[in-house]
């Protein structure tokens, strides 16, 4: 089984976790997406893994944003969705 995780980091953040998922192993595509509360830049990234592998890349998102803000804003927001069929080519 496969799962699609889509991950909206900060800009901020955006080459440190990209950089830290292809050093792990992981693919991901990534978007161009702005936030609509406070209008500021994030980028959204849509990773393919295996069901297996989801805790890991989502502990590799994690360690790479760093810490929490204290503001009470949030450095990623993660959905994990299932996904019926995934290839590369």
């Amino acid at each position: 089984m496969f799962k699609l995780i889509i991950a909206i980091i900060r800009d901020s953040d955006a080459n440190t976790v990209l950089d830290a998922l292809i050093a792990a192993n992981f693919r991901a595509t990534r978007i161009a997406s702005t936030g609509a509360f406070f209008r500021q830049g994030n980028t959204t990234l849509m990773i393919g893994v295996e069901a297996e592998r989801v805790d890991a890349a989502i502990d590799v998102i994690k360690s790479a944003c760093g810490p929490a803000p204290t503001d009470g804003s949030y450095r990623a927001t993660l959905f994990v969705l299932n996904t019926a069929r995934y290839e590369q080519i």
